[in-house]
């Protein structure tokens, strides 16, 4: 019998601005929209683009990222890219800004990091 698959996993990020957050990531990093509710000033979100896919929810609660509990451990997202020099390319043509730029990291692996509105760390980037 053949085992059971996932397909995806998604971080969920509590956030100040549903709309705000919607901005930044279509705008600068080319995700897109898949469900927001409501339509009009919305407190929750699915973003998507190719098989990274980011939930997002406004509530009563501030933003917490990683950063701001422990600087080691900063990341709270890792983005696998296959290609990260092009990604990058293409992040730069939409205008967004690096916090760490393209690099072989310390730990084996070749990407950069984005911070969000928020303060959250994605890491897009691979194994090198």
């Amino acid at each position: 019998m053949a085992r059971p698959t996932t397909e995806a996993i998604s971080p969920f990020f509590i956030v100040s601005s549903v709309d705000q957050t919607i901005a930044f990531y279509c705008d600068k990093l080319g995700f897109e929209v898949t469900f927001r509710e409501p339509e009009q000033d919305p407190f929750f979100a699915i973003l998507r683009r190719d098989g990274a896919q980011l939930f997002v929810k406004s509530v009563d609660a501030p933003p917490l990222p990683n950063s701001r509990r422990d600087p080691f451990a900063r990341w709270d997202a890792y983005v696998y890219a296959s290609d990260p020099d092009a990604l990058a390319a293409d992040f730069i043509a939409q205008g967004a800004a690096f916090s760490v730029p393209l690099q072989d990291t310390h730990d084996g692996l070749h990407g950069f990091e984005i911070k969000d509105p928020d303060g959250y760390v994605l890491f897009f980037g691979r194994p090198r």
